[in-house]
């Protein structure tokens, strides 16, 4: 039985990180990527130092401060656990560590959490955590993507892009959640989520938090939710996740992608060793001839959703489609009247530099596309020599619903460029943010009043003139 540490109520405290850690320093992971309210989760801790303790930081606009801490721990004994055991058939890397501690959350808000160790000697590191809503109905629902945090995890020196000796051929096929992530712990969620988190909630719209993954269990959360957003970098989807969201905008929810590469590679998840529910991303990519599993499901094939076996570009659900990388380009307004673009003050041919990249998405009319679509910023590019398009776009369905897509990775790091306040801003400068943030704002206020089919203008179909077809 792991040590129960109980909530201390509301206090106050900054959020960030201000110590490098060094090699096991301290780290850590959960037994979830979400709970519920009211949910305990376990966390388990490897630190060189005697003690530590743990900070629950609750992710929110806060007057500017950018987060606020709910919970403090108390003083928990630390251990250096062992660093971790290799699956050797699929390099996957377990951490395999004893529990530290159980943490309830009874009254903690719904919301994207940083839990902050703090080890004693000063090292911090970060170890995400959602706590889900049961119900998004009538709010506007943030999706983020713990599926795709793991996939670029490389903590034990593997990842669903390399091995220990940094090469593809030796990378991982199924990577665990039963490990900490690299870096801070929580860089893939600072970089491309929490910029978006801050600015829905400053705006006061009705919001609901919940993963990919939850939405691959239970589609129920989309119920009823004006909009579901997928974040800046949300690559890696079950088909059953997939399914889901398409769904609810059939059923008149609207949907954002404010990234680039959404819904690109088809996953599958699976438990963990010690029983976890979906504690496993398996993704083999071009190796997914190899994947047992295909014997008895050929048309599962754990690589990107528009190959074959069971070929479904994502851009019947996205709009646009994954085209490249690595790209940094202008953004180029291309239909400066819709009303995602209003007061933003851009022209026809206005451009925003460094806003491009690092991958990029098009439209394609060789691709699917389930409604009448409008390209809002057509962006000339060159990507590996090929000189090509990136495209943000706006289509509607039969249903209602209005799905946006910034075709652009770097839309929600642009959110914070220049303040010092997030990752790097790519040369993006303070006109780029304040174009960026006001059309953020424009798409996220106008789907939170309903279908956005039936409370803004239709799209003007331009493909055919952008693209000659």
């Amino acid at each position: 039985m792991l040590p129960t540490v109980g909530a201390q109520g509301l206090v106050g405290g900054d959020w960030r990180v201000g110590s490098a850690r060094p090699v096991r320093g301290i780290e850590g992971y959960c037994d979830k990527v979400s709970v519920l309210p009211g949910e305990s989760f376990g966390l388990y801790v490897s630190t060189i130092a005697p003690g530590f303790r743990v900070s629950a930081f609750r992710v929110g606009w806060y007057g500017g401060a950018q987060a606020r801490r709910v919970w403090v721990s108390g003083r928990v004994r630390g251990v250096l656990r062992d660093h971790s055991e290799l699956l050797v058939a699929t390099r996957t890397v377990r951490a395999g560590w004893q529990g530290s501690v159980t943490v309830g959350t009874g009254g903690w808000p719904e919301g994207a959490y940083l839990l902050r160790l703090d080890a004693e000697g000063g090292h911090q590191c970060y170890v995400p955590l959602v706590v889900r809503s049961v119900s998004a109905a009538g709010r506007t629902l943030i999706m983020h993507a713990p599926a795709t945090w793991q996939a670029y995890n490389a903590w034990g020196g593997y990842s669903l892009y390399r091995g220990r000796d940094t090469s593809y051929a030796h990378r991982s096929l199924v990577v665990s959640f039963d490990r900490p992530y690299d870096g801070n712990g929580a860089e893939t969620f600072m970089v491309y989520e929490r910029a978006a988190v801050v600015l829905a909630e400053r705006l006061g719209i009705p919001l609901a938090y919940t993963t990919g993954v939850d939405v691959h269990r239970s589609p129920s959360v989309l119920r009823g939710a004006t909009t579901a957003v997928a974040l800046g970098h949300d690559e890696y989807w079950t088909p059953e996740q997939r399914r889901h969201v398409t769904a609810a905008r059939d059923a008149g929810t609207n949907l954002v992608f404010l990234g680039a590469n959404t819904c690109f590679r088809r996953i599958r998840l699976e438990a963990g060793p010690q029983g976890g529910a979906s504690r496993a991303v398996v993704c083999y990519k071009s190796d997914y001839h190899a994947d047992p599993y295909l014997v008895e499901h050929p048309a599962m094939a754990t690589t990107d959703f528009r190959e074959r076996p069971g070929a479904d570009p994502e851009s019947s659900l996205t709009g646009v489609i994954y085209d490249g990388y690595p790209v940094s380009a202008p953004y180029r307004v291309e239909s400066p009247d819709h009303w995602v673009f209003a007061g933003t003050g851009a022209a026809r041919g206005d451009s925003f530099e460094h806003l491009v990249g690092v991958e990029y998405d098009r439209v394609d009319p060789d691709f699917p596309c389930p409604g009448p679509m409008e390209v809002l910023a057509h962006s000339p590019v060159s990507c590996r020599g090929r000189q090509t398009y990136s495209d943000s776009a706006y289509y509607t369905v039969r249903g209602g619903a209005g799905v946006f897509a910034t075709g652009t990775m770097r839309w929600v790091e642009a959110l914070m460029a220049g303040t010092g306040q997030g990752g790097r801003d790519h040369g993006m400068d303070a006109r780029t943010r304040a174009f960026v943030t006001r059309t953020t704002e424009n798409v996220l206020r106008g789907f939170a009043e309903g279908p956005a089919a039936t409370t803004r203008p239709k799209p003007c179909a331009n493909v055919a003139a952008l693209y000659d077809t």
